[in-house]
């Protein structure tokens, strides 16, 4: 019998074959190959062999299936690709990648084989993006008929290089506008940085015969007046993080005005796939940080015609403070940002002065300190409170890692760091008791709402046992609780076990706490195995909570204690209620205890709201103390990468502050209303 609905069923699949392969173009599959290293490899579209370096199939990373191609650094590695025969000319090459490594030196070039040799017909030294899931879509023209060969090479620090996935030739074809979005993001927007990213337009286009130009952006321009000095278009092109690498059209001078149109005109040819259009503004050194800026874009022109854009939404940004940034003062990296309110209201800000490297200790690295008398709107100048020496021969002395605490009974202002001298920080710290040995905890104090500061002051023979391996504060800030008694989180490391490797040198959270206001300190038992940088609140009178980084999962740990840290109890939501990504610094406070309310109920915690990598900074609130944590109580900051770190304040009963390691500067600090969090809808709250 013949079953006629099979035979319509085998002619659409050999339709869809057939016509789909020369509409959608031929992709590579890298599912059916060895994993591992390769010399040779056969591929639908051509095979590829290698000439220098390492090249390899990976199982262990993707875009789609189980495999992808991975050419590691060094040197360089090299590889060839010797075309297919049917692959389809004139069109584009295009395929997803992933580059392993910030560090430099970094290069990838792709290269064609003509009459004349190996001519590089792309550059991607800055298009190749950092960071897992393939965030770099590559589409390389090729309108040469008679390519057979192509290289890719890649040079990076060893053990590095790039990931490439879903190779794919299209066919050429003419180029057109398939749909244009404004697309949200949450980004703040800075005083004290060049660029700010305000509205984020996507252009998707398909085919790269006869490419359409982009000739005029028109957008209005969100703000109070006086907050914008000045206003930039830049083309992204594939790159979906802001850049202000290439301006289109000539900056506009804003002068102060509110709600200004925007108008910029250029010409900028289009990619074939995505692109990417910022408007940005620099803000006036004197802008309100607690007002908003955004904009509107209205139409795009292109060679082709324009195109109203009106029911586009607008895009609005926080404004925000750049403390702290990369260069500033010859300073390479600041990072650790701890952040308190004293009793005169003053908000002091802590952190790492790197500056040689982003690296953590040892390096030359000192403790900086920032100061605000006006609830973070202006910044003194910045003041090195803690600086050990700097000797090459000891690693320069580096001191890191800070926290900060007030006493509220007495109005000390106490920072706590860890200093190295040598190599005696997370590795190579041991057990005894003298720098030379372990790494040691020191403190230093300010009697006078922190203008000036002490000489560093050693407790490490006062809290640490000589076999420990390591022992060090927080990071972040510390508590004075109701009896007076001031803590600061810390942590420290078993002694090194050489019979058992799964507890050597393993990690606990713990407190460090005086009676005495700082005369002398005494340290808890540790909370739980594998915990490192937890903070510390009151959530009762003499209960202690502490809330850890856990290294083995993306989840983090909450302990209680009613007993100063002699004994822990595990809280109901540990290791359920607060997600991280994979092991990173966090922070919660008390809001009523900080406000000094005996009653309340109601905390704050900050920190990267993923489990894939440090991004989405976010605050979220409980009002039960911490027993849930409801998602219409979750405010959005920061959506891009960082660093991750974070610090809360509360600088009054209406105002959080928080300091911390942003995607548009080193040390970022905001003001946001805690109604924004707690009570009433806010711009950017999750849903």
């Amino acid at each position: 019998m013949i079953h006629f609905k099979s035979i319509k069923r085998t002619a659409l699949f050999l339709y869809l074959l057939i016509f789909g392969h020369l509409l959608h173009g031929q992709t590579a599959s890298f599912e059916q190959a060895k994993p591992g290293p390769f010399n040779r490899l056969e591929t639908s579209i051509g095979i590829w062999e290698k000439e220098a370096g390492l090249s390899k199939i990976d199982d262990q990373h993707a875009k789609t299936g189980r495999q992808c191609l991975q050419l590691q650094g060094g040197n360089q590695t090299s590889i060839t690709l010797d075309l297919a025969d049917d692959i389809n000319k004139p069109g584009d090459l295009t395929f997803w990648s992933e580059r392993w490594t910030a560090r430099e030196p970094f290069t990838f070039r792709i290269e064609k084989k003509s009459d004349n040799g190996w001519e590089e017909i792309f550059n991607g030294d800055d298009q190749i993006r950092v960071g897992r899931a393939f965030l770099s879509h590559i589409s390389v023209p090729l309108d040469d008929d008679n390519i057979k060969h192509l290289k890719f090479s890649v040079s990076s620090p060893p053990n590095t290089g790039v990931l490439i996935d879903d190779v794919r030739f299209v066919p050429a074809r003419p180029q057109k506008i398939v749909s244009i979005e404004s697309v949200p993001f949450t980004l703040p927007a800075l005083v004290g940085v060049n660029a700010s990213p305000l509205l984020k337009v996507k252009i998707e286009t398909e085919g790269s015969l006869n490419p359409i130009s982009l000739t005029e952006i028109q957008a209005t321009l969100i703000c109070k007046e006086g907050d914008v000095e000045s206003a930039w278009a830049y083309f992204g092109g594939a790159n979906d993080l802001f850049t202000t690498d290439k301006t289109f059209g000539k900056p506009m001078n804003i002068g102060g005005a509110s709600d200004a149109p925007l108008t910029f005109s250029g010409r900028q040819t289009l990619l074939n796939g995505e692109n990417n259009v910022w408007i940005g503004c620099k803000l006036n050194k004197n802008a309100n940080i607690d007002h908003h800026v955004g904009a509107k874009i209205t139409r795009i022109s292109t060679s082709k015609g324009s195109i109203e854009l009106e029911s586009n939404p607008p895009s609005i940004q926080r404004v925000g403070i750049a403390v702290r940034n990369g260069g500033d003062e010859g300073i390479h990296t600041f990072r650790i940002p701890g952040l308190a309110t004293t009793n005169d209201g003053t908000l002091i800000g802590v952190y790492d002065i790197r500056r040689r490297s982003g690296g953590d200790l040892p390096g030359d690295i000192d403790v900086g300190m920032s100061r605000s008398t006006d609830g973070g709107r202006t910044w003194e100048p910045m003041k090195k409170i803690m600086d050990m020496g700097a000797d090459p021969d000891w690693r320069y002395d580096g001191i890191g890692d800070p926290a900060v605490l007030v006493d509220r009974n007495t109005g000390t202002i106490w920072v706590a760091a860890t200093w190295s001298h040598g190599n005696r920080s997370w590795v190579g710290s041991g057990p005894g008791l003298e720098p030379e040995e372990t790494g040691q905890l020191m403190l230093v104090r300010s009697e006078d709402d922190g203008v000036t500061w002490s000489k560093p002051i050693n407790i490490t023979k006062q809290v640490k046992r000589p076999e420990w391996s390591f022992i060090l504060q927080g990071p972040g800030k510390g508590i004075t609780m109701q009896d007076g008694t001031i803590v600061f989180a810390a942590q420290y490391q078993d002694p090194p076990n050489a019979q058992d490797k799964t507890a050597h040198r393993l990690p606990h959270s713990t407190i460090l706490y005086s009676k005495d206001h700082g005369k002398t300190w005494q340290l808890g038992t540790g909370a739980f195995d594998d915990t490192t940088e937890a903070q510390v609140v009151e959530i009762e009178s003499g209960v202690l909570m502490l809330n850890c980084r856990y290294n083995r999962g993306s989840v983090r740990v909450v302990m209680t204690t009613e007993d100063m840290g002699l004994t822990w109890k595990k809280h109901p939501t540990s290791e359920r209620a607060l997600i991280e990504p994979r092991s990173c610094m966090a922070s919660l406070i008390h809001v009523d205890r900080e406000l000094g309310s005996t009653t309340g109920n109601r905390l704050l915690f900050s920190n990267p709201d993923s489990t894939s990598g440090r991004h989405h900074m976010t605050i979220k609130a409980s009002t039960d103390e911490g027993l849930t944590w409801p998602k219409e109580h979750r405010l959005l900051l920061d959506d891009g990468m960082s660093a991750g770190y974070s610090c809360m304040t509360m600088i009054n009963e209406n105002t959080v502050g928080i300091l911390y390691e942003g995607s548009q500067a080193h040390m970022t600090f905001q003001r946001i209303p805690l109604r924004d969090i707690v009570d009433e809808p806010a711009i950017n709250k999750q849903k």
